[in-house]
């Protein structure tokens, strides 16, 4: 078993109870486990990774982990987004998935490269489903699966289900229901998890992630409930995430969406949320305590997206004092950890008008140890003796960062995940300065543009006036 050693001028390690920092230190590391972190070390080792002015730490939890082309590009910046969703026409008579699997899963495979590139090592997956024939499908996730396990990524896996979609009927916000999708859906969800958990030397693991809590029934989310329990999984469930959301729940069932989860079984912890950004009725949306989430595996916070569909958690040290396991997503496109922290860190201030409000530190523990406690994992989010050997270079020695104060508020406040050089999960180096062995990045590039531009074309297909994509997606500019 080989032993190797990673210097850097900032490691950041784990002494128990808190990230600690070891200034000129190392971090060692023997087949998939870390074996030694400090200031020194004088043992064997068979290779030696000096990454100079640079922090290394541990690799970051992705819980809403974007692997897709992101549509935040088109659809956050429209006054009204109904063109963007689909008609009740297309999805009862006309719905068909806009690509091969061939194409789905090249898709697939150029986001998952993307996590690499920005320090994630651990990611539960998000996509659009708006592209699909309906949700996602067994066999498009076993080719994930490949894919994952090929790159060496820590995944928790499984593809979506849903018994409706969102659609435009009249003008009108609604749902279109088929709820025996959503069921045969679940039955592919578990067969995935049964099939996978545990494959790639346990770098993959099932998980149950039915889609909006708007578009699944009670009896599904009873289900899936009851499926959690039998197969010992995780459930991830967006919820909370809009007011379209609180009213529709409280309409069809008299209900917020935390009582409903609560009356169907899933409401424990087992459950994550992604964005849990509102506590009470549509009146009052900001109003209450956070503290029946505290119940959770925990939420997931997703900064950067929420502030660009005009949103904003309220407020994250609120949230942590309830006791609520608050872990992170990037949930759009660069999945770039760093800015989604420094979003999330200023934001928090934002909302409060204090400027100590959602501490660096508190972002990244967020980013790491509470994305590890999410997934019930000891072994993850920390460097130190026994914990799974995955960890994150990021330079800090390039001409735009500038004076290093405190490493972590500077990671947030002066770099990127383009200064990510080196990425190691399972001790195994699946980028080293910034390459990622066997992806071309040209042909993936030229690739994505040209899925990107085919993707956008059919949203005329589904708009409810068949508007065409100059329409539906005007410039900032006029064409010269």
């Amino acid at each position: 078993m080989s032993t190797t050693v990673v210097r850097a001028s900032y490691v950041i390690g784990f002494d128990g109870a808190d990230h600690v920092v070891h200034r000129d230190g190392c971090v060692v590391y023997a087949g998939d486990s870390i074996v030694h972190v400090g200031s020194s070390y004088e043992g064997p080792a068979d290779e030696v990774i000096d990454a100079g002015e640079a922090i290394v730490g541990p690799g970051f939890i992705d819980l809403d982990a974007l692997s897709d082309i992101d549509h935040a590009l088109i659809d956050t910046w429209h006054a009204s987004s109904d063109g963007l969703t689909w008609s009740a026409e297309y999805a009862a008579g006309r719905r068909a998935a806009v690509f091969p699997l061939e194409e789905t899963l090249f898709m697939r495979e150029y986001a998952l490269t993307q996590l690499i590139r920005n320090g994630i090592t651990t990611a539960m997956p998000i996509a659009a489903e708006t592209h699909s024939a309906w949700a996602e499908s067994y066999e498009e996730f076993a080719g994930v699966a490949e894919i994952a396990g090929r790159l060496g990524l820590r995944m928790y896996l499984g593809p979506s289900y849903r018994s409706g979609v969102p659609v435009v009927r009249d003008g009108a916000r609604d749902v279109h229901w088929e709820p025996e999708l959503g069921e045969k859906g679940l039955a592919e969800a578990v067969r995935f998890v049964r099939d996978f958990d545990g494959a790639y030397d346990g770098r993959l693991r099932g998980a149950l992630l039915p889609c909006r809590i708007e578009t699944v029934t009670l009896d599904l989310m009873r289900a899936t409930a009851r499926a959690a329990e039998e197969l010992d999984c995780l459930v991830r469930l967006h919820c909370m995430q809009g007011l379209s959301e609180l009213r529709l729940l409280r309409e069809w069932y008299g209900r917020h969406p935390l009582d409903v989860l609560e009356s169907v079984g899933l409401l424990g912890p087992r459950l994550l949320i992604p964005h849990a950004l509102y506590l009470g009725a549509p009146e009052t949306p900001f109003e209450g305590s956070p503290d029946r989430l505290a119940a959770l595996a925990g939420i997931v916070h997703c900064p950067l997206t929420t502030v660009r569909y005009g949103d904003a958690l309220q407020d994250f040290d609120r949230y942590r004092a309830a006791g609520v396991n608050v872990a992170l997503g990037t949930d759009s496109f660069p999945p770039d950890m760093i800015r989604n922290m420094d979003y999330g860190n200023n934001l928090a201030k934002l909302v409060t008008g204090r400027l100590e409000a959602g501490s660096a530190a508190d972002y990244y523990r967020a980013a790491t140890l509470s994305g590890a406690r999410a997934l019930g994992r000891d072994d993850l989010g920390r460097l130190a003796p026994g914990a799974k050997a995955d960890l994150v270079v990021v330079d800090l020695s390039g001409p735009r960062t500038g004076p290093v104060d405190d490493p972590i508020r500077t990671l947030l406040m002066n770099c990127s995940g383009a200064d990510v050089t080196t990425v190691v999960i399972d001790g195994r180096v699946v980028m080293r300065d910034r390459v990622i062995p066997g992806v071309d990045e040209k042909t993936f590039r030229a690739r994505a543009q040209a899925y990107f531009t085919e993707m956008k074309a059919a949203y005329s297909t589904r708009d409810h006036l068949r508007r065409p994509v100059e329409e539906l997606f005007p410039p900032s500019f006029r064409p010269a």
